[in-house]
């Protein structure tokens, strides 16, 4: 089926929505199309093996959207009859919630995450629940439920995590769109590895209720999408002030615009002043890092050619920062502890609980780590040490904002592309030692995207981030729109076309 002219599994929700409201086409016929397709990629042909569960309710939803725009002859909402996939941390009260687990495969939530009621509300058709690692804890797609999940620009390779099962299915067109969840760059390694756009906002900005925790205050929700435009209208459905998610207050702090979109115009980089962190490149000299740095180095000269300044910024002991404000350690024991606790019907209600059943996959060294963390972090010195280094780490980075007049900071999202399974497996890359530059926006709690900055010689994907300032969100959007407008870097990915 095509949508104006482009393949269903490319096309974008105003695509979709064109095609729906114009009679085109109907969300039954698209819900149906979509299924085939991940029917066809995920378990046969490229085995991707990114969905967990299919929802079985998705053609009666999908059947209930076109009866009632044929009864009222308007959509339910912005996201009407828009087909989603969504990752298994998300609880669900239609599907089972397994949080990457096997222990939890049958674990039925009895309330909806806010997000997931947004969702709905806003008329989109969740398709099925997509693959992550146990309890979201690496940057690799390893599950004791689902086993690895594939990339699809390069089957021998992983997707990135932990919102792997998104990433692989948003850029192999099993929806049109996704969510994934966002502590360290869950969200934008595996957008940045499956050349697509990735979201993480300012913590509060989007609610977490019905989300499992990993570092409380940091974990976010976003979209993932294969456009900027998409990106920013699902998360205007999902931005908003929650009273079951205290940490929502953010929202209401950051003033936030009634759409994410209004600032997105072909011309926006025009005017900006863009900071590029040369402290987050790796070096020309290393085979891993020089590829990606070839690719970024073009994407900063399309981003001066798009009428952007360039500022060459360095923060000294970037490392030194990142380790310094790491909290997962000390403080994801309790967070996990507290949620399951508040589970009655979770079959087991701790971190120590589930490492001493040994029932989870065993190339999680972060979630092993995570047990031997205190108890109480708010009684141990080193929580507090890292809480105060963060705001010490976020003040630097905003001051060098300040200093040079700057709008935003470029850098790679990761400084090297997607490692193939043979160097996950094998401990060249694990989670402490993986060069990932996403934890600058997750530990400075602010706003970061990624978006597709071109392939490497290879054909591998390689994104470029964007950190904005807390709570500012549409200069985030907008210099990503400006960027991807002249650019148009997404292309897709070879395994999943037609023999």
């Amino acid at each position: 089926m095509d949508i104006n002219s482009a393949p269903l599994e490319e096309a974008g929700v105003a695509d979709i929505q064109a095609a729906l409201l114009t009679g085109r086409a109907t969300a039954e016929q698209l819900v149906a199309e979509f299924l085939r397709r991940i029917d066809r990629i995920d378990r046969s042909g490229p085995a991707l093996n990114a969905m967990v569960t299919l929802n079985p309710h998705a053609q009666q939803r999908a059947e209930q959207l076109d009866a009632s725009f044929r009864a009222t002859n308007r959509p339910v909402g912005p996201l009407h009859g828009v087909p989603m996939v969504i990752k298994d941390c998300l609880e669900t009260t239609d599907m089972p919630t397994t949080f990457g687990s096997e222990i939890f495969a049958d674990y039925w939530a009895t309330v909806d995450a806010t997000v997931v009621a947004k969702l709905h509300e806003a008329g989109a058709i969740i398709l099925g629940k997509t693959t992550l690692p146990d309890w979201a804890t690496s940057w690799f797609s390893y599950s004791s439920v689902s086993g690895t999940t594939r990339n699809p620009y390069d089957l021998r390779r992983d997707p990135g995590g932990s919102s792997s099962g998104t990433g692989a299915a948003i850029a192999a067109g099993y929806a049109t769109v996704g969510l994934g969840t966002d502590c360290g760059g869950s969200i934008r390694l595996p957008s940045s590895f499956c050349n697509l756009v990735g979201v993480r906002s300012t913590p509060g900005i989007i609610s977490r209720k019905g989300c499992n925790p990993l570092v409380g205050a940091q974990d976010t929700i976003g979209p993932m999408a294969r456009s900027v435009q998409d990106a920013a209208l699902v998360f205007t459905v999902l931005a908003g002030y929650d009273p079951d998610d205290p940490l929502t207050y953010a929202y209401s702090v950051a003033r936030a615009p009634r759409s994410y979109l209004t600032g997105l115009t072909p011309d926006a980089l025009r005017g900006s002043r863009i900071g590029v962190l040369r402290s987050a490149f790796g070096s020309d000299d290393d085979a891993g890092t020089a590829p990606v740095n070839q690719v970024i180095t073009a994407a900063l000269a399309e981003l001066t050619a798009g009428g952007a300044t360039l500022i060459e910024v360095t923060i000294d002991d970037l490392s030194g920062w990142i380790s310094r404000t790491s909290m997962y350690t000390i403080r994801s024991r309790y967070d996990i502890d507290r949620f399951l606790e508040t589970r009655p019907n979770a079959p087991m209600t701790s971190v120590e609980e589930i490492i001493r059943s040994g029932r989870y996959h065993k190339k999680l060294d972060l979630l092993e780590a995570l047990a031997a963390g205190p108890s109480d972090p708010r009684q141990d010195l080193s929580y507090h040490a890292a809480y105060q280094a963060r705001a010490e780490f976020t003040q630097l980075v905003v001051n060098q904002m300040a200093t040079h007049s700057l709008d935003a900071l470029v850098y790679p999202t990761c400084q090297v592309p997607p490692p193939t399974h043979e160097e996950t497996d094998s401990g060249v890359w694990n989670t402490l030692n993986f060069p990932t530059n996403t934890v600058i926006s997750s530990q400075t709690w602010m706003p970061a995207i990624t978006v597709p900055a071109g392939l490497t010689d290879a054909g591998l994907p390689v994104g470029l981030e964007i950190l904005a300032r807390p709570y500012d969100e549409p200069t985030m959007f907008r210099i990503a729109y400006g960027f991807e407008q002249i650019t148009g870097h997404r292309v897709s990915p070879d395994s999943t076309q037609p023999n």
